[in-house]
């Protein structure tokens, strides 16, 4: 299990402005970065290895292939 505490939770500037139907993520804890639902705190948290979530993210920004 991660130690998050101190995590600085940041959710994507492209969410809504209520924060309704966002993640949260912090990078900030060595090793990991966790993934939370923004709504729910206390609903679990998602660890990933740092080059998953890049990998994760990098695919997310690719364009779309038809």
């Amino acid at each position: 299990m991660a130690d998050l505490t101190g995590a600085r939770w940041r959710t994507s500037t492209r969410s809504s402005a209520n924060g309704a139907d966002c993640v949260e993520a912090a990078d900030n804890p060595p090793g990991v970065v966790a993934v939370r639902d923004s709504k729910d705190h206390a609903g679990g948290t998602l660890i990933f290895a740092p080059t998953a979530w890049h990998r994760f993210v990098a695919t997310l920004r690719e364009p779309a292939r038809n």
